[in-house]
């Protein structure tokens, strides 16, 4: 992985896209986290992120003058609150093929009040039920959603479902958020939900006890590594 310094940035490649906006280039470089992106002294329009390692959108300076976000192909599972204050006229966010899971995931979005138009296919959010409308209902002045224009009957029936105290109880009831990540907790678990108990470590002590050989010895060394317990099913049965 590389960092994001202030070196990189400058040695960028930058140059002016077809929609003869200025874009700086940051594909590719396996970059962990936003940073240092004073740097680039908000002279671009655009800045390409695909091809990264970036798991969280947040990060950012005052940069007036970003328009467009390309962010697929990284591993954005949160985002982060304010990107409005930091990105007061981002109208394209492009987060095609990370890992966003659920709806309330999405709600930092709601704020950014110039965004209109977002993508997130390929992202497990996309499989959740009322997602488009939700998203529509969150987002009311987004035009384009997947690059599927939104249709002037997807505002009315999101307007609808999410209407009233009705409506806003069925957005709170689905709008649930990925769980804060901590780093070793899900081995911790793993370790204390596979890790053998009294009963086993007994049926352990009692096959190595009965082992009449060498090679059954070995056996069971080899039934352990593979995580079965010896003597377990014989006593069960």
């Amino acid at each position: 992985m590389v960092k994001l310094s202030a070196e990189l940035i400058e040695q960028a490649a930058q140059y002016t896209n077809p929609v003869r906006d200025r874009e700086l280039d940051l594909r590719g470089y396996k970059i962990p986290v936003l940073e240092n992106l004073g740097a680039t002294l908000d002279q671009f329009d655009t800045i390409d992120f695909s091809d990264n390692e970036i798991r969280k959108l947040d990060g950012f300076p005052l940069l007036k003058r970003i328009k467009t976000l390309l962010m697929n192909n990284n591993r954005i599972c949160r985002i982060g609150e304010g990107l409005e204050q930091s990105l007061p006229n981002l109208r394209e966010l492009v987060l095609t093929s990370n890992n966003i899971q659920e709806l309330g995931d999405l709600d930092p979005l709601a704020s950014v009040k110039s965004l209109t138009l977002l993508s997130l296919l390929r992202n497990p959010v996309t499989n959740k039920k009322h997602y488009r409308l939700y998203v529509i209902n969150k987002i009311p002045q987004i035009r384009v959603l997947d690059f599927q224009k939104v249709k002037l009957k997807e505002r009315q029936e999101a307007e609808k479902m999410f209407k009233g105290k009705r409506g806003a109880q069925l957005a709170k009831d689905i709008a649930k958020r990925t769980k804060t990540f901590t780093p070793g907790a899900a081995l911790q678990a793993e370790k204390k939900k596979t890790g053998p108990s009294p009963a086993d470590v007994e049926a352990i002590k009692n096959a190595i006890a009965n082992a009449t050989s060498l090679a059954e010895v070995e056996r069971l060394n080899g039934l352990l590594q593979s995580g079965q317990i010896p003597g377990r099913d014989k006593k069960q049965g």
